[in-house]
């Protein structure tokens, strides 16, 4: 058996629980994208908004002077009044009129379900890979590798469906966007996407049996899995 299996093992089960805190934080947070209506006057307020994949959040922000290239109102770390409300298709007695006419509403939807895969893949390779430390239970980092490669597709999806319907939102005469941009949310959401596949390839590569090292040796001669 390769002795330093346990410490790959360990290491590449490390950095795939960065990529699974980094799905979580995109997951429950709002900031994939930040909108900006255009501003015609100055020194009076204008909404701004940045939004999740389970609600929305306005910003009134006081606008002075910009410069001959900001037609946008912005940016959103500006201090400014604060209001968030949960996208009515979730909620039906909350309002979120401003998000139901500026989006798609099965965009909207299918980005959360296909996010809520997501982690429930992470969770089940998690749990799989924490039995595979009791009793020597190798067998189990199979199928946690498999599962960490799902959640990376699946937030990957989620983040291209997003993607569409911000699109969508800029491109559609009835919104009163003209300017977008991913925030830390989304950057989150592509980084796990990252980590997870490329170590649950790499958790898959570390669990399979050891292969012969040289030409004579054969299969059954090879130093078999404890």
């Amino acid at each position: 058996m390769d002795e330093s299996k346990p410490l790959k093992v360990r290491l590449t089960f490390s950095v795939i629980l960065v990529g699974v805190s980094l799905l979580f934080a995109a997951v429950v947070t709002d900031h994939w994208a930040v909108l900006s209506p255009k501003v015609e006057e100055y020194n009076t307020t204008c909404e701004a908004a940045h939004f999740g994949l389970w609600r929305l959040c306005t910003k009134r922000i006081f606008m002075q002077a910009q410069g001959p290239k900001e037609k946008g109102c912005g940016p959103i770390s500006l201090p400014g009044e604060h209001n968030c409300s949960y996208f009515k298709h979730f909620t039906p007695g909350q309002s979120s009129e401003i998000f139901e006419v500026t989006t798609q509403k099965e965009y909207s939807i299918s980005a959360a379900a296909i996010a809520i895969f997501s982690v429930g893949f992470a969770i089940i390779g998690t749990i799989c890979v924490l039995l595979s430390f009791r009793k020597k239970r190798d067998y189990l980092l199979k199928p946690a590798s498999m599962f960490y490669t799902f959640a990376g597709l699946c937030i990957i999806i989620s983040v291209e469906v997003m993607r569409q319907s911000v699109k969508r939102m800029i491109d559609s005469k009835e919104t009163v966007w003209i300017e977008y941009s991913y925030s830390w949310s989304f950057a989150c959401a592509c980084a796990s996407f990252v980590l997870l596949f490329v170590c649950g390839i790499a958790l898959l590569l570390i669990a399979l049996p050891r292969f012969p090292q040289n030409p004579w040796e054969t299969c059954m001669d090879a130093e078999p899995e404890h």
